[in-house]
């Protein structure tokens, strides 16, 4: 991604005088390509379109611009031109900002981790899916039969076939997660086939990466352009797009709807887990970041509305075919009833009861309404449904229900089905893959430059540990563990984070000193609306959100949805006294860096000086040390009155890893050139303290 153009500096500490080399943005299209890439996640095709459905339709459009313009494109541009002025990972960032809150960047780091862990698991259901695709017809079409017998499986017969598949197929789920249940063979073997493409992605990186770049950011939008396509030559699919956009402006009155809003802001953009800080490291110090952070956030934006369209037109298809499986079997019953129940006068003239198929919706709900205003009391005896698409529609569904449940469904009638399903499913890997090498490189990243340890060594380790500790989530009961890291591992510490985030520049560094950094930087000072939403509105935005959020955790108990084998339904189940440790050790654990670092330097068992004596870096092989320049200051201005050419940047002495090329010699390691494993690398600027943290 970063090759072939590179930026040179010339080591001051070493031995040998050797030009060192630092990785740079190939072009302004691949950085912000990149930052999409990383934004875009899975959260905007499944969790998008079902806010939408339940707060409001189109009227959830509105609350979610006006918190993305409060909330999302201040924090984003926040994040954005801390790491281009200061150009170091999370980590140093904030090490340096304020050494007292250099705690900030590990609690990133763990959170990183926490959530690496069960996204895989998901990326492996969807690898899972991909292979089973290649059928025709797909194997989730229809329910099996019990074995040597004639009848369907039970289990089946009372749910759907695609449920069915889900839960037993895929997952063989047990019925609670405390019957742990053994490994599910088939999906620890997908884990492994996830890990190792993580693992092989960040350990050698990509060599011809402009190419895989377009590929990897551009996919998604071209599936999602050819299911919208196809969608809408479908019946019903207007159906569902009306549905979505018809807006229920009523709701949008209520506190719940712009906090849900507000959560989505924040998540979408990735804002907390140090990926947009290392991209824009990377990136000369008079990029207009200003630009990019609007640009990014308002592709994420459309992105969420283009998923949402395609979603709403599929369902819409499904549920009208849903809508007329009802009327047939409706149909049927009124047949059935008539001379013995229904009085065979009743039918309107025009309605040829003898070609049930050839009955229509308006039809069938003609004959309803007539015989519900005769008979009346007697009604609901029959046993009559009222087979509506809007009720279908109603049915709100997110996450795994709307990948491997309503949209599988949904796709068993398409023509050519396994194609779509291939397509489908290979989409949800790329848009997976993206996020996971952007959060795996926010783990090995900080570590690297804390412990100086080898990135073979550490992605060879960290991956191999996160597929021991995911064996947890490919047990049977392993969804259950999905969901309760995916409630309590994320949501709390990344909103403390970006708290943090906001009080550190805003208060602690100071937003005037920050305002002239920044005019430095780009050349023009920033609209006065950033300095008003930093200092205050964001911040209290933030902590209203932090408030409503905790309020919401401790008012409901912790829960998960559990599939009853034997009702073939879902019910929702507490967790054990156990599991809520577990949720509360998440919260902490992820939590703990902060107050930890902060007491440290507070007692001055660490020193908030040190991060000032020196900067350390690999140089073939060996550990270089050298001195830091005197009289400088961790909280001093980040320009010190310095043109960006002479400014020092508060990064490692010299690269951490550098391209074999014709200068770097044979003993040069290869940069690590991974999807989103590039943004991180370390660069050579001799000036600026490496943090001893």
């Amino acid at each position: 991604m970063l090759l072939p153009r590179k930026e040179c500096d010339v080591e001051e500490g070493g031995s040998d005088g050797e030009e060192e080399e630092r990785p740079a943005w190939n072009s302004k299209l691949q950085y912000i390509l990149a930052q999409v890439g990383f934004s875009v996640g899975l959260g905007n095709v499944w969790r998008f379109p079902y806010l939408c459905q339940k707060n409001g339709g189109g009227a959830y459009l509105v609350p979610y611009l006006i918190l993305l313009i409060l909330i999302g494109i201040p924090l984003f541009f926040l994040e954005l031109a801390v790491g281009q002025r200061i150009r170091r990972g999370s980590i140093g960032v904030w090490n340096y900002i304020s050494p007292r809150l250099g705690g900030i960047g590990f609690a990133s780091c763990v959170v990183c981790f926490f959530v690496a862990l069960y996204y895989n698991v998901i990326i492996s259901w969807s690898l899972f899916y991909f292979s089973q695709s290649f059928q025709q017809p797909l194997p989730w079409h229809e329910c099996p039969l019990v074995k040597n017998k004639t009848n369907v499986v039970p289990e089946c017969e009372k749910s759907s076939a695609t449920t069915y598949y889900w839960y037993r197929e895929a997952l063989n789920i047990s019925n609670s997660i405390s019957e742990g249940g053994g490994l599910n063979w088939r999906m620890t073997l997908c884990l492994l086939a996830a890990w190792s493409m993580v693992c092989l992605a960040m350990i050698k990186g990509i060599q011809s990466s402009g190419k895989v770049m377009y590929f990897s950011s551009l996919f998604p939008y071209v599936v999602l352009i050819c299911f919208l396509v196809r969608a809408l030559l479908l019946k019903g699919s207007v159906d569902g797009i009306r549905h979505m956009f018809t807006p229920k402006l009523e709701i949008m009155l209520e506190a719940k709807v712009w906090r849900e809003a507000a959560t989505q802001v924040f998540f979408a953009l990735g804002l907390g887990f140090g990926g947009v800080i290392a991209f824009s490291s990377y990136n000369k110090r008079d990029n207009n970041c200003h630009f990019d952070a609007v640009l990014v956030s308002l592709i994420n934006f459309f992105t969420s509305v283009l998923a949402t369209l395609v979603v709403f037109a599929v369902l819409g298809f499904k549920a009208n075919i849903m809508n007329s499986k009802c009327v047939a079997l409706n149909t049927n019953k009124i047949v059935a009833l008539l001379g013995n129940g229904i009085d065979e006068r009743l039918i309107p003239k025009h309605i040829n009861l003898t070609q049930v198929s050839q009955v229509s919706a308006d039809d069938y709900h003609q004959m309803i309404e007539v015989i519900k205003g005769v008979k009346e009391d007697e009604y609901q005896q029959l046993g009559l449904e009222s087979c509506s698409i809007e009720d279908e529609l109603n049915k709100a569904v997110q996450g795994t229900g709307l990948a491997f449940i309503a949209f599988t469904e949904a796709m068993t009638h398409f023509p050519a089905s396994p194609f779509w399903s291939v397509m489908f499913f290979l989409m949800l890997v790329n848009l997976g893959l993206g996020s996971m090498f952007g959060t795996i490189e926010g783990i090995l990243t900080p570590l690297i430059d804390t412990f100086k340890v080898r990135k073979e060594f550490l992605t060879v380790g960290c991956c191999v540990l996160a597929f021991s500790i995911g064996l947890l989530f490919v047990q049977r009961s392993g969804n259950y563990y999905v969901a309760m890291f995916d409630d309590y591992s994320a949501t709390l510490p990344l909103l403390i984070v970006v708290v943090l985030e906001n009080v550190a520049i805003a208060w602690f560094y100071g937003i005037d000193k920050f305002f002239e950094d920044l005019k430095d930087m780009l050349g023009f000072t920033p609209y006065r609306f950033y300095y008003y939403m930093w200092k205050y509105i964001t911040p209290i935005l933030l902590l209203v959100l932090l408030c409503s959020s905790l309020i919401q955790l401790t008012m409901t108990p912790p829960s998960y949805s559990a599939w009853i084998q034997e009702e073939a339904k879902e019910q929702t189940l507490r967790f054990p006294t156990w599991g809520i440790v577990v949720c509360i050790s998440l919260v902490v654990m992820a939590i703990m860096p902060v107050p930890v670092v902060f007491g440290l330097r507070y007692f001055n068992i660490i020193d908030d000086n040190t991060s000032g004596l020196s900067t350390v870096s690999y140089k073939k092989g060996r550990i270089i040390k050298e001195s830091a320049r005197p009289g400088e200051d961790d909280d001093t201005s980040l320009i010190q009155g310095k043109s960006p050419s002479e400014a020092p940047s508060p990064m490692p002495g010299n690269s951490i890893y550098r391209k074999q090329s014709g200068s770097g010699g044979p003993d040069a390691d290869t940069a690590p050139n991974g999807r989103y494993g590039i943004g991180y690398l370390m660069a050579d600027m001799p000036d600026m303290p490496e943090s001893d943290l």
